[in-house]
């Protein structure tokens, strides 16, 4: 048998009648029969040039040039790796018809991925998502259960694509008082890990109603140490307008 981790490979028989360690190739074919799920459908499929490398412990378990970005959902892509370049064949993979010799590898069965030298959270980006964190002088008034908690003439506004814009305002512009740590914590690619307030005023309590990110990462630095809240969930006057704002699924 060959060990690889919690799953075996059994050996194959030689011509002698004994029992041999397959080759690695063999190795493969038997671990792609029972590991492998197949996506039958997909969205789009198109090459990225960058370097794709999966780390677990101090193993190089990906270690690709050759990558395809793959769109199973509208959402954001998923990387497919030539076989050749996985090399832990104990790792969980998902073929696709239309990528021969390509399989997916799930974002958290690797401890940690990289573009290039860049480390990625959460799941690979999207080439063709923006983000842009920008300075205003606009005038933003939140109010919750119709008490002011946030005025500012200050704000980073942050353009995501397919999402509402989001207003980031100093501390300084935020009624602290009424804002209360939570455990709360979120990733996300593109801006970072964010943490959590509840908010309340006196009259019912909103859970994790604003975030903020102490350590944004580079593209989302802006942002850094300011306080946002859902402009789903408060009131929003912007400029002297107070916002309509449609339902999201209220991504950060």
């Amino acid at each position: 048998m060959v060990d690889r981790g919690d799953h075996c490979v059994g050996g194959v028989a030689g011509d002698d009648g004994r029992q041999h360690a397959p080759s690695i190739a063999q190795a493969w074919n038997q671990l792609r029969a029972e590991r492998v799920l197949v996506i039958v459908s997909v969205l789009k499929i198109e090459p990225t040039a960058k370097w794709i490398r999966g780390i677990i412990g101090d193993r190089t378990v990906v270690d690709t040039k050759a990558a395809q970005l793959v769109w199973e959902h509208e959402y954001y892509p998923y990387w497919y790796i030539p076989v050749v370049d996985v090399h832990d064949p104990a790792l969980p993979t998902t073929a696709l018809d239309e990528l021969p010799r390509h399989v997916k590898i799930e974002f958290a069965h690797v401890e940690r991925w990289f573009e290039e030298d860049e480390e990625v959270f959460v799941h690979p980006r999207d080439p063709y998502r923006r983000v842009d964190a920008q300075p205003s002088s606009r005038h933003v008034v939140i109010e919750v259960d119709g008490i002011v908690v946030a005025d500012s003439t200050n704000p980073t506004i942050l353009y995501e694509t397919g999402l509402p814009p989001r207003y980031y305002l100093p501390v300084a512009d935020v009624r602290t008082e009424h804002l209360t740590p939570t455990e709360t914590s979120t990733g996300c690619p593109y801006k970072g890990f964010a943490r959590y307030w509840t908010v309340d005023v006196g009259l019912g309590t909103h859970t994790d109603l604003a975030w903020g990110y102490d350590e944004p990462l580079p593209e989302s630095a802006p942002v850094k140490g300011l306080i946002c809240f859902y402009n789903e969930r408060v009131a929003l006057t912007i400029d002297g307008e107070r916002l309509v704002v449609a339902a999201t699924t209220e991504d950060r």
